[in-house]
């Protein structure tokens, strides 16, 4: 059976050219990277071209990269790293689990007296205004972390004027970019963010590995406690063979953009998008906002969505409903709820989203599939029958 995968934010393959880069840590160069001796000087060079390649995508200095296990990681580092007891943290209603989770944490336990953590509501079409943030900040906020590209919508937010609301305040800024990067152009001084966090995995790099920017000059508290690895900011022997992953994934992304990959997607994209839509009672959610040019997230009125994931994966096509890491959940869409969207509606919500492997041939595949299967679907549905037989 052919297959295709279209939930390339989830997690997407690695790419050839990472895997070769990879491959010698695994083996011959398998030193550990603070030992002093050639083994270790060996590997330790690969992890300081590997945080030049990062730095090079975010466009800051290499001694401002953190290496961490992933995107959860790193956002939980900048939160905790940053708040303190008796501190007013400032986040949006539809950030990743990985910062809401941790806000909650801080709401709930951290310190005596523990956080305030305001929640920023967003609009019908996923954006977070500027204003209510400027509005929400109080004399004891200390963190401002709204996320760049939202995983589900691929919805982009206006984090360059967050950024300056942020500084003009003395307030730091982290935004989760894991679904901005390797997406669209990212320069952390343009964006005004003190920190930043990135992961291997949904930039065609390994899983197991991602990065947290920190401005020279942020003062972080370290979440795991050991040697004085990544400068005293993450303890533990460096992951290196997924560092030096990420690194190239960093390099393939870079060279991507000088070749317009970015916009060839963002065609592909453009072109499920439409064909969709073209089925009966379908719409785009995010509609009418910036986007990262791979993500599209679309309703499909009157059936299940989960139920429909099945019936393509059956048929041989891979999509999802939502995150990866709530799949499964019983209740609808975080984020998809926090747009105004009625609970059925955002459980009939699907996300496709493409990759660099994605081929012209992909896109109609799903477009044979997804409108037969809709239909198929709605023939079983109870609402959908009422529906028609009402009208």
């Amino acid at each position: 059976m052919r297959r295709v995968y279209l939930d390339n934010n989830a997690t997407t393959p690695v790419l050839p050219e990472v895997l070769e880069a990879m491959r010698p840590y695994f083996g011959e160069h398998f030193g550990n990277a603070s030992s002093i001796h050639h083994h270790g000087q060996e590997t330790r060079a690969a992890v300081e071209r590997a945080r030049e390649s990062v730095a090079a995508l975010l466009g800051c200095r290499a001694s401002e990269v953190v290496f961490t296990s992933g995107g959860t990681e790193a956002d939980n580092l900048a939160v905790f790293g940053l708040a303190r007891s008796g501190d007013h943290v400032i986040t949006s209603t539809i950030e990743h689990h990985a910062v809401l989770n941790a806000c909650k944490h801080l709401a709930k336990y951290r310190g005596t007296t523990g956080c305030e953590v305001t929640y920023i509501p967003v609009d019908g079409r996923g954006l977070v205004d500027p204003a209510d943030v400027k509005r929400a900040i109080r004399p004891n906020t200390k963190l401002i972390t709204i996320m760049l590209a939202n995983n589900e919508t691929g919805v982009v937010q206006p984090v360059a004027e967050i950024g300056k609301i942020a500084a003009e305040a003395d307030v730091y800024f982290h935004t989760d970019a894991v679904q901005a990067a390797g997406k669209i152009p990212i320069d952390v001084n343009k964006i005004g963010c003190d920190l930043l966090t990135i992961s291997g995995h949904k930039i065609h790099g390994p899983q197991g590995v991602g990065a947290l920017y920190v401005r020279k000059g942020t003062l972080l508290e370290p979440m795991l406690y050991g040697g004085s690895h990544e400068r005293s900011r993450r303890a533990g022997t460096e992951n290196v063979p997924g560092i030096v992953g990420l690194g190239k994934a960093a390099e393939l992304a870079i060279s991507g953009f000088e070749r317009g990959d970015d916009r060839k997607m963002a065609a592909a994209r453009d072109h499920l998008e439409r064909e969709l839509l073209e089925i009966e009672a379908t719409g785009l959610n995010g509609e009418g906002a910036p986007r990262v040019p791979n993500t599209t997230n679309i309703y499909f009125d009157s059936i299940d969505g989960e139920a429909l994931v099945i019936a393509l994966d059956l048929k041989g096509l891979a999509v999802s409903t939502g995150a990866a890491c709530s799949s499964g959940a019983i209740e609808p869409s975080h984020v998809l709820t926090a747009m105004g969207l009625r609970p059925d509606r955002a459980k009939a919500s699907i996300r496709f989203s493409l990759g660099k492997q994605n081929t012209p041939e992909d896109i109609d595949f799903a477009l044979a599939l997804v409108p037969e299967t809709v239909g198929r679907l709605r023939e079983l549905s109870p609402v959908w029958l009422k529906s028609a037989v009402s009208h």
